[in-house]
This record gives C-alpha cells, structure tokens and sequence, in this order.
C-alpha cells in the first residue's frame, strides 16, 4: 500500500548531493550545516560525504556483519560512550543483522504556528511540500535510517511496503530503525531487508512534522549523530561513533578467536571450566592461547 501524503508539513532537509534544487541550511527547523557536522565529529577518521556527514568505509561496513552487540559493549562504556544502546524494539527478519552508515531524521508533534512558518520556508526556497519520502529520497547505499519518530504509535508510521521497498532498494538492504511506527506489516515483512520499530499500526502518517535531518537525534536512551556505524539484532541497537569502529571490530576479532580457542580446549575434555574460561591459569596454557590467537588473528587480517 503506498503511504498517502501526510496533512504535516515539514522543516526543510539540510543540503545534500541527492537533491536537485539546493537548500539553505537557514531554511529548516533545526539544521546541521556541513560545518556543524565537521564540528560536531572532529575525531571522525574517515571520508565525508558532501553534506559533511561521516562515511564509514566500506570494508568495515562488512566486518561488521560478524560484530556481535555484546563485543560492542566491551569497548563503548570503557571509552566513555555508555549511552549508545537502545532495545525494545520489534524486528523484522530476527536472523538478520541492520548495519549501516547513520541517516537521522527528527519529527516531532504538529505545532500550527511553528510549522506555518515551515511551510513558507519551504515555498520560499522553490521547494514543494515536503514530507516523510524527502528524507527516503535522500538516502544512499549503505546507508541505515534512523528516525525519532518519538514513539508515536497512531500517525508514528515511518512507511508502508512500498517505500519499505524503495529503501531497500537504494540503500542495497542495509535496514530501517524507527522509534515509532510502520504499516502494512505483511507486505514489509516479504522484503529481505531488516527493520526495528517500536509498534505497526494502519493509520498513514500525520499530525507530525519534521523538523531535522542529519541532526543529533535520541533513539531510547542513545544519542545518535549522523554517519554513526549502525549494528542492530533482535536483542537491540548499537550506534558506534566513528573513531571507534576500528578499535571495536579488531577488539570484535580477538574476542572471537578467544571464544574459539575456548570451545577447543572445552572439546578435549580434560579441564574444568574455571581452568580455561575467561582466561587459561596454567602458564603453558597462557602460552598456547598467546600462540594461538597471534596465529589467528594473522590468518583472519590476511582474508580482510
């Protein structure tokens, strides 16, 4: 079923490439202009997009596929990002993982006034009445949508199937978080990409308005900044700074071949849990895991 346009207007997008016609970043509710996004992400170690938004490179979008949230809790709260988790959402296909390139998007309750005001900007910029598939359009591969939708459940509905699809096509399946809503369930669920979202509901979206994009948005307890690294399961949602990708996913690697080593020396039989797990006692042991896990890591950075 194709979403309906919605009764709200909306703020204005902040300038990205993906658009025709550009747009002054003056001419939104809340606005990130390339500059506040280079400010507000100075630790990024990374390419940029043209809008200043964060790009996470690609190989390390597919390391993370093997990532798993409890190896993201290992680092994040040590660094001093503790507040990076959001869970208690619903998901379509549990058995996949979302991971991708953050693209936020900020609605809040319809306010007359403030969105008159939104509506005229927008026709003064030479731009049509905006809604929610001016922030679809704008998405690229390997990109996640990330959208506060502050979790409204009746009028909260990010989309239905067809846009659902529509972003699965664009941003290569990559995954759609929404603290909110989404409708036609059925038909969402028939596409292979995965999606977190608080509620499904019928109703098309409305009596909202958007009033930021690629701004800092609240998703649950997190603080999410565009160009964030995405990693979401059934279990919740990870929003991983930039500048700590790396270090995660090579903390990621060893944790693996510690696991592995582990259900080894399990396998043999001779010893007690408490002799091998969390770490070996024994100095020959010690010394065999040393060994092992230089072996190992050698053989998985040599396949990366």
């Amino acid at each position: 079923m194709q979403l309906p346009r919605h009764s709200c207007s909306v703020g204005l997008a902040i300038m990205a490439a993906s658009l025709l016609v550009p747009i002054p970043a003056r001419a939104q509710l809340f606005d990130f202009t390339k500059q506040d996004l280079i400010d507000y992400t100075p630790q990024n170690p990374f390419d940029r997009f043209s809008d200043g938004r964060p790009k996470v490179p690609e190989k390390f979008l597919k390391r993370a596929q093997d990532v798993s949230l409890e190896e993201i809790w290992r680092v994040l709260p040590e660094k001093g990002f503790p507040n990076q988790f959001a869970d208690g959402f619903q998901m379509t296909h549990p058995e996949k993982k979302i991971v991708g390139r953050v693209f936020t998007a900020q609605f809040m309750p319809v306010r007359p006034d403030v969105d008159k005001v939104a509506v005229a900007k927008a026709k003064a910029h030479g731009l049509p009445d905006l809604r929610n598939q001016t922030v679809i359009d704008m998405l690229q591969p390997g990109d996640v949508l990330v959208v506060d939708m502050f979790g409204k459940k009746v009028n909260g509905t990010m989309v239905g199937d067809n846009l659902f699809y529509y972003i699965y096509k664009t941003t290569h399946g990559a995954g759609l978080i929404v603290d909110g809503a989404i409708r036609d369930l059925d038909g969402i669920s028939s596409i292979d990409m995965p999606a977190c979202f608080r509620y499904t509901d019928p109703t098309p979206i409305g009596n909202v308005m958007l009033t930021g994009i690629n701004v800092p948005v609240r998703i649950g307890n997190a603080t999410v900044m565009p160009g964030d690294l995405a990693v979401g399961t059934k279990e919740g949602v990870y929003f991983i700074p930039p500048q700590l990708v790396e270090q995660v996913l090579d903390g990621a690697d060893e944790i693996h071949v510690h696991d592995e080593w582990t259900k080894k020396k399990f396998d043999e039989g001779k010893y007690k849990s408490a002799e091998i797990y969390g770490s070996p006692k024994d100095p020959v042991l010690k010394q065999e895991y040393a060994d092992y896990l230089k072996k190992r890591l050698a053989e998985i950075h040599a396949a990366q």
